[in-house]
């Protein structure tokens, strides 16, 4: 029995060394799948649920100023603020502009009426577009695909033939928006209340 003894415990304390080590594998694993869980997470391919892009669109509305330009205003003490129940409607439709001097942009100035919805340069005059989801007027009928081409090209009406989106509309910076970005900021407009609202054709410059 004593000849048995030492080959039984050295065995018995290799099966425990080994089954710490199994343990502390699978630890080790499931640290790990954590781990790439978070970074997964962090580099934002974690796919959103439909309520999540709705929320983080609406951010990013909201931070990227769209309604600067795309929802008419009223005047609180001298201070413009979005008109909520047209918001990202565009350029009303019924509301005319102001004469002008043509010689002031000529000249090097830019001008914008009193709802940053209409702007005149040197390459004519241009009006915010309809961004809510009606779908004869706004963008309703819009594709995730017009979206996109629109956002990264430029392209009026997202066309792949149609013509340059015009100033002031920064679609040169927001072209660099992440295609989640996009997918959410598409989204979220899809999710607003609907506004009829047909802005009108852009003008050429005079003289052109």
């Amino acid at each position: 029995m004593k000849k048995l003894f030492l080959p039984i415990t050295g065995l018995l304390f290799s099966g425990a060394v080994l089954l710490n080590s199994c343990n502390n594998a699978g630890n080790q694993a499931e640290t790990d799948d954590n781990n790439a869980s978070v970074q997964l997470a962090d580099s934002g391919e974690k796919t959103l649920s439909a309520e999540e892009l709705v929320t983080k669109g609406e951010h990013l509305v909201t931070v990227g100023v769209c309604d600067d330009c795309h929802s008419p205003k009223k005047y609180k003490n001298g201070m413009p603020e979005p008109d909520k129940d047209k918001r990202l409607s565009g350029h009303p439709a019924n509301l005319k502009l102001p004469a002008y001097d043509a010689k002031t942009v000529k000249n090097g100035w830019v001008l914008g009426n009193e709802h940053f919805t209409a702007w005149v340069g040197p390459w004519g005059t241009s009006f915010s577009a309809n961004l809510t989801p009606d779908a004869t007027t706004g963008i309703g009928n819009w594709t995730e695909e017009q979206f996109f081409l629109a956002m990264r090209e430029g392209k009026y009406h997202g066309l792949k033939d149609g013509r340059m989106i015009l100033p002031p509309m920064p679609w040169p910076n927001f072209k660099h928006f992440t295609d989640e970005e996009l997918k959410a900021i598409f989204t979220y407009l899809k999710s607003v209340p609907a506004v009829k609202n047909a802005v009108p054709a852009p003008i050429p410059p005079k003289g052109a």
